[in-house]
C-alpha cells in the first residue's frame, strides 16, 4: 500500500485518527529533509501538512510541489486562528481544514483531495482473509457472501478491520466509530459487535474476540480462537 507523507512538528490526535481511519500507511516528518530520505521508492501517495508556523508550513508545500514529480495532493490542517493566513487561492495545496475536526470529516477530506488529484482511491479494498471491504460502495463480503449492514456497522467493521491485532476499549470504539459527540454507553458497542458476529457468520465470528473489561480485539490469534460473549 502507499505511503501518505504526514508533515508536523507533532501530529495531532484527530489526524492520527483519521489517516488511521483511511487505511493508509502514513509516516511523519518534520522538515524537508526528512521528506526526501523517508519517501519510498514509489514515491508519496499524497501529503497532509499540519500548519504550526505559517511561512515555514508553505515554504515546505513548494518545495513538494516544485519537485520534479511535485506532490499532490496535499491537505493543509492548521488551527482555526490561522485559517486568515493563507492565500485559498495558491496552488501549493488543494484543500484544507481546520483542527481539531472529527477524524470523519478529515478521511473524507482526505479521499475527496484524492479522487480529485488522481481520479481513484488507492486504498479502495480492505481485505483480510476471505473478508473484503469496498471503502468506495460502502459493500462488505466474506468467502464471496454479501453482507448486509447498517452504516454503523459498517464503520464498527472498518475500524476493526484497519486495526488488526490491537486491543480497542468500548470507550475508544464509541469515540472513533460513533464520533466525540456520542454519549451511548459501552453497551451500544456490545449490542453491534454481537450483531456484526452473527452477520460474520459461525465460520468467522470469531475474528472478533472479547478481551475480558477491556474491549475487543480484531484477528485470528494461534490459529482460531474462541472468544467470550
Amino acid at each position: 500500500m502507499s505511503l501518505f507523507l504526514v508533515y508536523a512538528k507533532a501530529v495531532p490526535a484527530d489526524v492520527v485518527d483519521a489517516l488511521d481511519m483511511t487505511g493508509f500507511s502514513w509516516k511523519a516528518v518534520s522538515s524537508l529533509d526528512g521528506a526526501e530520505k523517508a519517501e519510498p521508492k514509489d514515491g508519496w501517495a499524497g501529503g497532509v501538512i499540519v500548519m504550526d508556523e505559517p511561512d515555514e508550513t508553505l515554504n515546505f508545500c513548494r518545495a513538494m510541489r516544485q519537485r520534479e514529480c511535485p506532490l499532490q495532493p496535499l491537505l493543509l490542517v492548521m488551527p482555526p486562528e490561522l485559517i486568515g493566513t493563507i492565500d485559498v487561492t495558491d496552488d501549493v495545496f488543494d484543500d484544507f481544514v481546520a483542527h481539531p475536526a472529527h477524524p470523519a470529516e478529515l478521511e473524507t477530506r482526505i479521499k475527496n483531495a484524492l479522487w480529485r488529484a488522481n481520479g481513484t482511491i488507492s486504498a479502495e479494498l480492505i481485505e483480510y482473509g476471505t473478508l473484503v471491504l469496498n471503502l468506495s460502495t460502502y459493500q462488505a463480503s466474506v468467502a464471496g457472501r454479501p453482507l448486509d449492514m447498517t452504516y454503523m456497522e459498517y464503520e464498527l467493521l472498518r475500524h476493526f478491520t484497519t486495526h488488526p491485532g490491537r486491543v480497542l476499549t468500548r470507550e475508544e470504539l464509541l469515540r472513533q466509530v460513533w464520533g466525540y459527540e456520542y454519549y451511548g454507553g459501552a453497551r451500544t458497542v456490545d449490542v453491534h459487535v454481537r450483531r456484526l458476529r452473527a452477520k460474520l457468520g459461525d465460520e468467522h465470528a470469531a475474528l472478533i474476540q472479547t478481551v475480558r473489561s477491556v474491549g475487543y480485539i480484531f484477528g485470528r490469534q494461534n490459529g482460531a480462537p474462541a472468544f467470550n460473549s
